[in-house]
């Protein structure tokens, strides 16, 4: 196979380790971090000690390492960094077809050891075409392999020897339709090997195939049947932070210097002051109000430690301390940021914001910490990965993982708690609380081995609100709607949205989305006018998750509202309502806004 060439990004959130590629020339699947090679000078290594400490205690190991993919190389001699790939699968169709005496379409199914020179010798001595299968097998564990397609057919471990075929007996494609054909005569429907209770595929084996050939580990789960290209073959395990200074850090050094011999014992305010007359505590916590300093006791008491505060903890602290325009601003190398004042944003609309906070700079670190196909498992919403979810590794070698840093800026949004909680107590919005529960129930019961659990009625008003602000400002602001991204807070009492374009180019900060959030009440004006009425309405807004469809995890959601795309979305759109928004024309009491 030929040189081809992916960018980064791909690499870490779409084509990472065990992902099955189709190139021009052949069907491959990437290596694992193993074969990977690098210029020994250049190991392209990402600096974020947050993330990598949070990936570190995830899989387990002492520490790691983050590093870009390798990139390109046009140099004639030395070394050549690049990903790997495998040939895969190992089983081939040939393209010419022939007509049976029914009148059927047939096509020869040839194994890699049949093939001469990437063709197919016909018995009429030519040379034929072949293109991959478009099945294979896999498992709930992440393994893969090609199906045995001989035991197959004749339903035992091994088959008679003769030629296999793969005979259409229809146009639709339905797998009822394609027939697996031995010329011994033994036939059997591809819709079979879909069946799990007939167990046509058999037990899984374990092959690791993207960790080398011949890997191998125990499973035994039962093999599915998975097509090359559908959408559940493949999904990376992301996880990803802001590069932002956390302002409690130096606080909490402070107190975890001082806590054996001074602070341990310090539970009320006037233990405090009574510390503070001591020299050594004096000297060090000079500088630190009260409060600041019994919040750093408190956490060293309760043993949250910066590693076990969840990643938006940390960043909707640094967002809601933005200083105003103007003044010394929350800055650091990746990340600046400065509020809105006011005068600018106050409307009846915005009455609810407590802060906007313009952010001019930031840096988004995306790593991959392994993958799993069939269902997709990613952060919470707390931007946490669970530490329980049976994931397939990237490679043997645990020491490193793969990321990619992204550039850009953004427009966070500070609501008032008082608020929400103020209307969370609104029988509308309760009576709307069940029904978003119900379905959610609803989906547990098709899914008894997710660790999910329901987010809660703020969060899904954050998110809904988030789609329809993105959607608004997409048309001003010069970048491509699925440029966009989200990130939810509804951390206890602390609720905001940050909306941010992020690139391994200069797209990602063009200053487009910051000059729209100077406008923001406009489009938060618009995004709200958005969210009242759906061209899918009636039909939309009386979506009910227990009944209609199968959407059990949306309210009033569809593609003409909340939906986005899915690379712009920290949920894959789900949990979706936007009667908890605004007044739809079926619930008119539960929006948080209106207007």
């Amino acid at each position: 196979m030929s040189d081809t060439q992916l960018r980064a990004s791909q690499i870490i959130t779409t084509f990472g380790p065990g992902a099955m590629v189709d190139f021009p020339d052949a069907s491959v699947l990437v290596s694992g971090l193993d074969h990977w090679s690098y210029d020994p000078g250049d190991l392209r290594r990402i600096e974020e000690p947050r993330l990598a400490a949070k990936l570190a205690r995830l899989l387990e190991v002492p520490a790691l390492s983050l590093r870009a993919p390798p990139p390109a190389s046009d140099r004639p001699q030395g070394v050549f960094p690049r990903v790997t790939a495998w040939r895969f699968p190992e089983w081939f169709i040939a393209q010419e077809a022939e007509n049976t005496a029914r009148g059927f379409r047939r096509r020869r199914l040839v194994h890699l050891n049949g093939l001469d020179k990437g063709r197919f010798r016909g018995t009429d001595g030519k040379h034929k075409s072949v293109v991959p299968v478009r099945f294979v097998r896999a498992c709930k564990n992440g393994h893969i392999g090609d199906i045995d397609w001989p035991a197959f057919v004749h339903g035992a471990q091994t088959g008679c020897g003769r030629d296999l075929w793969v005979e259409e007996r229809g146009t639709s494609g339905d797998l009822d339709e394609i027939i697996l054909v031995c010329d011994c005569g033994a036939t059997r429907a591809l819709s079979q090997a879909a069946r799990l209770d007939l167990g046509a595929l058999g037990k899984c084996n374990g092959s690791r195939p993207w960790l080398g050939p011949g890997n191998r580990e125990r499973c035994g789960l039962p093999n599915r049947l998975l097509t090359r290209s559908a959408s559940n073959a493949y999904f990376p395990q992301l996880l990803s932070v802001i590069s932002i200074p956390d302002l409690r850090s130096p606080v909490d050094d402070v107190v975890r210097a001082l806590w054996e011999d001074f602070l341990s014992e310090v539970e009320t305010l006037a233990d405090l002051r009574k510390i503070r007359n001591k020299p050594t505590p004096a000297a060090k916590l000079a500088g630190i109000d009260d409060g600041e300093a019994m919040a750093a006791i408190a956490r060293a008491r309760t043993g949250a430690t910066e590693l076990e505060r969840s990643v938006k903890d940390v960043e909707f602290e640094a967002l809601a301390d933005a200083r105003a325009e103007g003044g010394a601003g929350l800055a650091c190398a990746d990340f600046q940021a400065s509020a809105l004042p006011p005068a600018h944003w106050q409307t009846p609309w915005t009455d609810s914001l407590q802060r906007v906070v313009l952010v001019h700079r930031l840096r988004e670190v995306i790593a991959q910490v392994g993958f799993t196909r069939f269902e997709a498992v990613g952060p919470d919403i707390d931007g946490e990965l669970d530490l329980e979810v049976e994931r397939a590794p990237l490679g043997l070698d645990a020491s490193w993982l793969p990321a990619v840093e992204n550039l850009g800026e953004g427009i966070f949004l500070q609501f008032k708690a008082a608020d929400i909680e103020r209307w969370l107590q609104k029988p509308a919005v309760t009576a709307r609380g069940i029904r978003l529960q119900q379905g959610f129930t609803l989906w547990q019961r098709e899914h008894e081995d997710s660790s999910r659990q329901f987010p809660g009625l703020p969060y899904i008003l954050l998110h809904s609100l988030s789609h329809l602000l993105m959607t608004a400002v997409a048309l001003e602001c010069g970048y491509p709607a699925s440029s966009l991204r989200e990130r939810v807070y509804a951390l206890q009492g602390r609720y905001g949205l940050l909306i941010y374009t992020g690139s391994s180019d200069a797209e990602g900060t063009l200053g487009g989305l910051v000059q729209t959030g100077r406008e923001i009440a406009r489009h938060l004006r618009r995004a709200l006018d958005l969210g009242m009425l759906c061209s899918n309405d009636p039909i939309c807004a009386y979506h009910q998750p227990t009944e209609h469809g199968h959407q059990p995890l949306l309210g009033a959601a569809c593609h003409g509202c909340l939906l986005i795309a899915e690379t712009s979305c920290e949920q894959r759109n789900e949990f979706l309502d936007r009667a908890l928004v605004v007044p739809t024309v079926e619930a008119l009491d539960a929006g948080f806004f209106n207007p």
